[in-house]
């Protein structure tokens, strides 16, 4: 039997198990790198209406939504299901407009924005902070007002 020097030789270890996790994490991405992010405002704005309204379902935005915000929503949407489902009330595609829309960038690679949107019964403030991660925009904070 040969023996093969390659099997014998010892791993290599090029960091620790934290440099893995932390190469393998989401990673912060400059505001130069990303799309514009304002057809996301409107759109993801739109689309949580519509998840709160009960014509959309929350995972049709998850790539959108971090964690935080995620789950904020899922919660939201609960609510607003019970208390459709305790009034006996069917959900409808809500006709909303946006009145106006403020975006502000307190550092690179981050966006706050506020979206006013008419609806049929009232006006409402759909309050968002967007960060860049892994080359794409994702709401890391969602708040409807």
């Amino acid at each position: 039997m040969a023996h093969d020097a390659l099997h014998d030789a010892p791993v290599p270890r090029s960091g620790s198990s934290l440099d893995v996790a932390e190469y393998f994490a989401p990673q912060h991405t400059s505001a130069k790198d990303l799309p514009d992010v304002e057809p996301l405002v409107k759109n993801l704005t739109i689309g949580v209406l519509e998840v709160l309204a009960g014509v959309r379902e929350v995972d049709q935005l998850a790539r959108w939504l971090g964690e935080d915000a995620y789950r904020a929503l899922v919660t939201r949407a609960n609510l607003s299901a019970r208390a459709r489902s305790a009034r006996g009330v069917t959900a409808v595609r809500p006709a909303h407009s946006i009145l106006s829309q403020r975006l502000c960038e307190p550092a690179d690679g981050v966006v706050e924005a506020v979206v006013v949107v008419a609806g049929p019964v009232r006006t409402r403030a759909v309050a968002m902070r967007f960060e860049g991660w892994d080359g794409r925009w994702r709401a890391s904070s969602l708040a409807l007002l």
